[in-house]
């Protein structure tokens, strides 16, 4: 055995102590382990364990056993039986990782520079061993949460190991039988008026998610007393667009679009939730999960709040790019409501414009949604033109009047 690696094993016992320290001074759930004597000797005897394996197979570059990976996994059995969570499992394996590092470079600087060979032999085994043992660990780790955690709650943890960037999520997958494409449309449901999660609730989510094979969690809102639910839907090729996208178009111009399949979830959760609620969504590839959930909440919270209904859908960047600059600029948000509490002086103004734009200014089908004669709807639409100076089918009026009834629809001005 070369010095360096006769160094690492004389220092393993020394090292394993200080990373069984570094777990309990910065990991808050490992701070058991200076209440419980047992617990303590049990993970120094492994993290000694870790470096003499390491030290015995590195210099022949020998891969690391089935037995040595089923022990490995046992390991993150442990932990997750014992209840830790994914961040502290995240944080477990990064200072694991670090510590290595650091006690291999340690071992370099005591040799002065000596062995450079010896220290190559030994960075080429540990990349591939060590994201082998890391696998393990995860696979262990999941095993325990496939069997004590019910499906409802393995599909909000795999939807958070998505949004968090956590490489778990492709066991967690595994474990649920669900399959991770390139790309999801992260889709926010905000409630102003979140129900309770009861048992019922919980079971129609389970059906939604086993039917449209969607991870869905709840999320935290603000101290506003809304609510929000996460839902991350595939996105397969060429899935993210419409059916009526003008052909030769480039791609890099044009806006998000939701996936066809977006809306039937929408429509579904929506009526399981029972509440009124916004729905904003934005797609990424996998490692961009999280920035797409940043814009898709801003979306949800422009978004107008709706019942649920078949005309229920997502609503995306290229709907509401217009609303999410304004409430940005205070000094325009603000004119926007005062032309908003304008037409709310009439009858029914705010309500109709809203559905005249969401027909694309068509009479007819505005007057049969609202379920009036076209005269009435003529007339309240001169109303509109009255108060406001606006044609509501004018260029100026459709940039300006329909901004004011999604923002006041939106909740934003309570």
């Amino acid at each position: 055995m070369g010095s360096l690696f006769a160094e690492l094993a004389r220092q393993a016992p020394t090292n394993a102590r200080r990373e069984v320290e570094t777990y309990t001074r910065e990991i808050a759930e490992f701070g058991f382990l200076d209440k419980d004597p047992r617990a303590r000797a049990q993970t120094l005897d492994q993290a000694v364990w870790l470096r003499h394996r390491t030290v015995e197979l590195s210099p022949h570059n020998k891969e690391l056993s089935d037995g040595d990976l089923e022990y490995i996994a046992s390991m993150g059995e442990l932990r997750a039986g014992a209840g830790m969570s994914l961040d502290a499992r995240q944080q477990v394996l990064r200072v694991h990782t670090a510590l290595m590092l650091r006690e291999i470079n340690e071992a370099t600087e005591a040799q002065r520079g000596a062995g450079v060979d010896e220290l190559m032999r030994m960075m080429t085994w540990f990349a591939p061993q060590g994201e082998r043992g890391i696998g393990a660990y995860r696979q262990g780790f999941v095993r325990v949460l496939r069997r004590r955690m019910p499906y409802v709650e393995q599909i909000a943890l795999l939807a958070r190991s998505l949004l968090n960037g956590d490489p778990i999520a492709a066991e967690l997958a595994e474990a649920v039988d669900l399959e991770l494409p390139d790309r999801y449309a992260v889709t926010v449901f905000r409630l102003p008026d979140p129900p309770p999660v009861d048992r019922v609730l919980e079971n129609e989510i389970e059906t939604l998610v086993k039917s449209h094979r969607t991870p869905i969690v709840w999320g935290a809102r603000g101290g506003d007393g809304s609510g929000e639910l996460i839902a991350l839907v595939p996105v397969n090729s060429g899935g993210a667009r419409a059916e009526n996208v003008p052909p030769h178009t480039v791609a890099a111009f044009l806006p998000e679009l939701a996936p066809e399949h977006a809306a039937d979830l929408v429509r579904d959760v929506a009526q399981a939730l029972g509440r009124p609620c916004a729905v904003g969504t934005a797609d990424a590839p996998l490692p961009e999960l999280s920035d797409a959930l940043d814009r898709a909440r801003r979306i949800s919270d422009t978004a107008p709040v709706r019942r649920a209904s078949a005309r229920l859908r997502p609503h995306t960047l290229a709907d509401l790019f217009v609303e999410l600059a304004v409430a940005d600029v205070p000094f325009v948000d603000a004119w926007l409501r005062t032309l908003s509490d304008r037409l709310a002086t009439g009858p029914d103004l705010l309500v109709t414009l809203d559905m005249y734009y969401r027909n694309d200014m068509n009479r007819g089908a505005t007057a049969t949604a609202l379920n009036v004669h076209t005269r009435t709807l003529d007339y309240r639409l001169r109303r509109v033109r009255e108060l406001t100076g606006m044609d509501p089918g004018s260029t100026r009026g459709v940039r300006a009047l329909s901004a004011a009834v999604a923002r006041r629809q939106s909740g934003a001005w309570r």
